[in-house]
């Protein structure tokens, strides 16, 4: 089983001057959520929508092409990709001859679905899209919907992170909400490097009190974890601590390396959400 400190972050590399599928490097989600006590089916669904905004090859005449590429990895793969592998494997693109941007879109569904479904006993498939420069003009900028927690003026002491901060009003009518922050901050497992984000939060059940929700959220801020896992904890501790009957946790973290990664875990199915950067992204 590879591990994090075995990957490629932190360490100098060489880039590779020609295609290599063996660049990228799966990390298995289980020990993590072993960390949280998810055991058998999981409580949510959900994907990891990335955008690499850092993708050429070369047509056959030897001139570069670009495009930003979108990946959707479902949730229920067994393995995430470690962030530098994935760009050191778009990297070795660079030099690649392809007949079109087809050939390319079926290249990277197909090493990326066999890295995250790798040891799986059903194998699936990953979204790809390419969009080309013809469409980056119809690309928008969107902040998350729903009523701000940054508005807020509360104390915060507590910087890893402290599920206890977590209420709901048990007692009291059901609520439905959404509400937002741009105040996520977590750590690199490995290289400790920040990772900045904005997170969106849906929900339906008892009314949770937004000021203890918000220092729960910022207590994240010296934590080290990757942001899919920084995203599944942040649902399992709402869906433990506040009982919704409905949740939703949906996170666009800043690029790093020409990519950026938005994880979105529910309770129940739903429509992914529209892949629109936020200004920060």
């Amino acid at each position: 089983m590879n591990s994090p400190d075995q990957s490629r972050l932190g360490k100098p590399v060489t880039y590779a001057d020609r295609y290599d599928a063996s660049l990228l490097y799966p990390l298995a989600r289980g020990p993590k959520r072993d960390e949280l006590g998810l055991a058998g089916a999981l409580p949510f669904f959900g994907a990891d929508l990335w955008t690499a905004f850092e993708l050429s090859w070369l047509n056959r005449r030897g001139k570069p092409q670009v495009a930003i590429g979108q990946f959707t990895i479902p949730c229920e793969t067994p393995n995430i990709i470690e962030s530098k592998s994935l760009k050191l494997y778009l990297g070795s693109f660079n030099s690649e001859p392809f007949d079109s941007a087809d050939q390319v879109r079926d290249r990277i569904r197909a090493d990326l679905s066999e890295a995250v479904w790798r040891g799986a006993s059903a194998p699936g498939t990953v979204g790809v899209r390419l969009l080309l420069p013809e469409l980056f003009d119809r690309e928008p900028l969107h902040e998350l919907d729903g009523l701000s927690l940054d508005r807020l003026d509360i104390e915060c002491a507590d910087y890893t992170p402290a599920p206890h901060l977590l209420r709901a009003a048990q007692d009291e009518q059901p609520v439905e909400e959404t509400l937002t922050s741009n105040l996520l901050k977590s750590n690199c497992l490995v290289t400790g490097q920040p990772d900045w984000g904005s997170v969106q939060i849906r929900y339906t059940g008892p009314q949770i009190e937004q000021g203890g929700l918000l220092r729960y959220l910022v207590s994240f801020r010296n934590h080290n974890e990757f942001h899919e896992q920084c995203v599944e904890r942040l649902f399992m501790d709402i869906w433990r601590r506040c009982k919704p009957t409905k949740l939703a946790v949906y996170a666009r973290y800043t690029r790093r390396g020409g990519l950026d990664i938005n994880p979105l875990r529910t309770s129940h199915p739903m429509a992914l959400p529209a892949n629109v950067r936020t200004a920060r992204q």
